[in-house]
């Protein structure tokens, strides 16, 4: 498979705000596995995982002992519930920040 690598400044400035912009990073309240969030409305998140986040996840690794493994789109309820506290206690913003 062929992968384009982004060498352009306006790509690599485009590629920085879609993946990177705004991420916060968040410890989960139950295994405190750390991701990185982003909050782009109230219905969608955004969560950057990173393998050691994945290896922490007591969810993730409870669903890897299932036969069949982990389904790759399961997601961990207390991590859910750890970004609803964020946006809460507003040390997570929702949307676009006031420019």
């Amino acid at each position: 498979m062929v992968y384009i690598v982004p060498s352009l400044p306006e790509t690599l400035a485009d590629r920085a705000l879609y993946i990177q912009s705004r991420l916060v990073e968040l410890p989960c309240q139950g295994c405190q596995a750390r991701v990185k969030v982003r909050k782009n409305s109230d219905h969608q998140t955004s969560i950057q995982w990173t393998r050691a986040a994945v290896a922490d996840c007591a969810t993730f690794a409870s669903l890897a002992r299932q036969a069949g493994g982990r389904p790759v789109h399961a997601g961990c309820a207390q991590l859910s519930a750890s970004i609803e506290e964020a946006v809460r206690d507003g040390a997570l913003a929702v949307g676009l920040p006031d420019e």
